[in-house]
């Protein structure tokens, strides 16, 4: 699944008028915890798509997904951006914004909450939630930690 998160147009002012370039951020993920983002910058639209695509592509990572939430709640830090993620119960959905959403659909998520504190830049969001991902137990390790068993934990 490929998702466009954000695309910008800058314009910059030279002899002939107006130079347009674009930038694109895009979330790519198989729905199964494989999730990744990636930023590409170019003159015309399809080729900045392309390039943030491929990005995506080569750094994807896992996402632990179980019962389609998330094993425990986390908080990812970028910059000025934080992001709570929590997991939620069957049915509930993804509750949460644009980029974050687009992320969590692309991994398989189907149920969790979320809430961004700071900076509203879709940059900082997404490197935000990776971050948090990145810091993400799965849910057998949780389960250790507390002392349980893994059926204790998820019923």
């Amino acid at each position: 699944m490929e998702k466009l998160v954000k695309l910008n147009r800058t314009a910059k002012v030279v002899k002939g008028g107006r130079s347009f370039s674009f930038s694109a951020l895009t979330v790519v993920g198989d729905r199964q915890g494989m999730v990744g983002f990636g930023f590409g910058k170019a003159k015309v639209v399809t080729e900045a798509i392309r390039k943030s695509i491929e990005r995506a592509k080569r750094v994807m990572i896992k996402l632990p997904v179980k019962n389609g939430t998330i094993p425990h709640e986390v908080v990812g830090e970028y910059k000025a951006t934080h992001v709570l993620l929590k997991p939620a119960c069957p049915g509930s959905g993804i509750i949460a914004g644009g980029p974050v959403r687009a992320i969590m659909e692309a991994g398989g998520v189907t149920d969790v909450l979320s809430k961004c504190v700071g900076s509203r830049s879709s940059i900082n969001i997404v490197r935000a939630v990776f971050d948090g991902v990145d810091n993400m137990m799965d849910a057998k390790t949780v389960a250790k930690n507390r002392g349980k068993t893994l059926k204790d934990l998820w019923g």
